[in-house]
């Protein structure tokens, strides 16, 4: 299944048991789009936060993280790891 970055600004100084509330909320329900969010990073300075997930597309990330309530402002699919 394709990965996916996403970017959200705007969430400064966020801390970490608001990224981990945000993070359970997409969890809750990912399913529903057969999205499966791997891993959330914050840099509660600059306010931008990064999810690193698997989905059928760029859609179906946002829609997830528009029902959880923060919305994306930017996602990249992510075609080559290392």
């Amino acid at each position: 299944m394709p990965q996916f970055m996403d970017v959200h600004h705007g969430m400064k100084g966020i801390t970490a048991d608001q990224l981990m509330q945000a993070h359970r909320a997409d969890l809750a329900i990912e399913k529903e789009e057969g999205v499966h969010f791997e891993r959330a990073w914050a840099d509660p300075e600059s306010g931008t936060v990064y999810c690193l997930s698997e989905a059928p597309s760029a859609e179906a990330v946002q829609r997830i993280h528009e029902r959880a309530g923060h919305l994306a402002d930017e996602v990249h699919p992510v075609p080559l790891t290392a």
